[in-house]
């Protein structure tokens, strides 16, 4: 009887314990199963979300409709899975754009001018400020400022300078010319007529960049380039005619850009001109499209015709950095020069027949030499500049020689005279004879980088004579000096170059060179 109570005792304690072990499980069973509670603190409230376990932030949120913009910050993210009650922070991120337009002060610029006394001022062109939109970025997070920092920095409209003409008369005394004389100053084209004193500014805009500048022939019309504004990245310059026997004309544009190395007027056809452009490659870089346009327009500025003579070429190794032309006196002739040959172009066939052809100078920089050539006043002959193919790397022979192309026939002429001789026939004098003004290089071996000196010979080469400057004085900068026309009253008897920035004219009759300009700041001349 005791034992049975002992077995009985035991058996009911044994049903307790897995009694209390079951109501445990289920306990536990039952407490994973149960809601959580995630408190969203957002919008400056505070939002409380039931979620399941293994729910993701992001479910949440879309449980409790709350939406997040595309740059707000939550915490924990909203790819985090839950298992437990949590709180969620969200950060409402927004950004403002600010613009505000500052005025871009203008600049003052003085140009030297020789025709006023010494001292005295003269306002060409008032100044205008120009406008900066200043595009800034703000940021708030829950509408307090976090950041702020610059977005955009526009200039919307480009600021004028003010340019003061200031006096630097000096004493050169007049001396009678004929023809007109055009020149670049400080980036301003002026004109000289009658006399060296009688002087005139032409364009004021100081935006000429000094790659051309051409007084047609009959006198009345000076065509040249002017650089383009810094936004317009683009084109690097644009061609303009202005009037010249209109002193209150303004200039106008040709509807040609981009022209670096060519632009002529055509001899014997009204307000004609020709010309060859180039692709710009950032600021100050190129890609010649070795074409030719010829641009016909009206005394009023209307472009009539702008048609090709020659298509874009990209043929050759040095395609890239261009192609010279040069027309004869009677425009019965156009004449080309590319790093790699000399020919004359087929005006109607819209081809070129290469005359010479040459292993082109590639010197260790980023350019390419262009033969220099000038016709004959009879436009028999083409005068220009040979490489010598049996020039060493360390010494360089550049030869002053003559092409003539009925004949097919090249001849040097002067030994050594350098790369840039740029040599210039004379107008025909009554007897039918002319000389050819060139530069000599003072170091023929170094003829990239020497200074030059004026000389001049007959037509064949011979009566070689040095003009100028005298011996021991600085060299001349590369260029192509210019004869005075001919008339009936003066002989072509004067050439006009540069020298230290001042136009001098020298006259082979006294053989004396005399200043013209004194401000040191000529860049370029023309005179017809």
């Amino acid at each position: 009887m005791t034992s049975s109570r002992k077995i009985l005792g035991i058996g009911t304690v044994i049903s307790l314990l897995l009694a209390v072990i079951l109501a445990g499980c289920a306990t536990g069973a039952n407490t994973s199963d149960q809601p959580h509670i995630a408190t969203i603190i957002v919008d400056g409230a505070s939002i409380e979300s039931t979620f399941s376990t293994g729910d993701s932030v992001q479910i949440v949120l879309d449980k409790a409709g709350v939406t997040l913009g595309n740059q707000d910050q939550v915490e924990p993210p909203s790819f985090t899975i839950l298992t437990r009650d949590t709180t969620i922070n969200i950060v409402r991120v927004t950004e403002e754009f600010i613009t505000i337009e500052e005025t871009i002060p203008f600049i003052s610029q003085t140009v030297k001018n020789e025709t006023l006394p010494e001292g005295q001022t003269l306002l060409i062109q008032k100044g205008q400020n120009g406008k900066l939109a200043i595009t800034t970025r703000v940021v708030y997070e829950d509408n307090i400022e976090t950041m702020r920092s610059e977005y955009t920095r526009i200039i919307t409209e480009t600021a004028k300078p003010e340019i003061v003409m200031v006096g630097v008369q000096t004493p050169f005394s007049p001396i009678p010319i004929e023809g007109k004389i055009a020149y670049i100053t400080t980036g301003n084209a002026w004109l000289m007529e009658t006399n060296t004193g009688n002087r005139r500014p032409v364009v004021t805009t100081g935006d000429l960049d000094g790659h051309i500048l051409e007084i047609s022939p009959d006198g009345q019309w000076l065509l040249f380039s002017r650089s383009v504004e810094e936004e317009e990245t683009d084109n690097i310059n644009a061609l303009f005619v202005v009037d010249l026997t209109n002193q209150t004309a303004e200039p106008f544009a040709i509807n040609a850009k981009n022209v670096i190395h060519f632009a002529d007027w055509v001899p014997g056809k009204t307000r004609t001109i020709t010309y060859s452009t180039v692709e710009p490659r950032g600021a100050t870089d190129w890609l010649a499209n070795n074409d030719l346009y010829q641009v016909t327009f009206t005394a009023a500025g209307a472009v009539l015709t702008n048609e090709p003579i020659l298509d874009t070429s990209k043929e050759g190794v040095n395609f890239w950095w261009g192609t010279d032309f040069a027309w004869s006196a009677n425009g019965s002739r156009i004449a080309y020069a590319k790093p790699d040959s000399i020919g004359l172009v087929n005006v109607n066939g819209g081809t070129v027949q290469p005359l010479y052809t040459y292993t082109p100078y590639e010197p260790n920089l980023d350019w390419r030499w262009l033969a220099p050539l000038a016709w004959s006043p009879d436009y028999s002959a083409l005068f220009t500049v040979r490489h010598n193919p049996a020039s060493t790397e360390s010494y360089q022979q550049f030869n002053l020689s003559v092409l003539l192309p009925d004949d097919n026939l090249l001849i040097d002429l002067v030994e050594d005279a350098g790369m840039f001789a740029f040599p210039s026939p004379s107008p025909m004098n009554q007897s039918g004879r002319f000389t050819v003004a060139y530069l000599q290089a003072l170091f023929p071996d170094r003829s990239d980088t020497s200074r030059y000196r004026l000389m001049i010979m007959d037509r064949d080469g011979s009566n070689r004579r040095e003009l100028f400057p005298p011996e021991g004085s600085l060299g001349l900068s590369p260029q192509t000096v210019q004869w005075q026309p001919p008339s009936l009253t003066q002989k072509s008897g004067k050439i006009a170059l540069l020298y230290q920035g001042n136009i001098y004219l020298y006259d082979l009759e006294t053989n004396r060179a005399i200043q013209v300009t004194g401000d040191g700041s000529v860049s370029r001349l023309d005179w017809q």
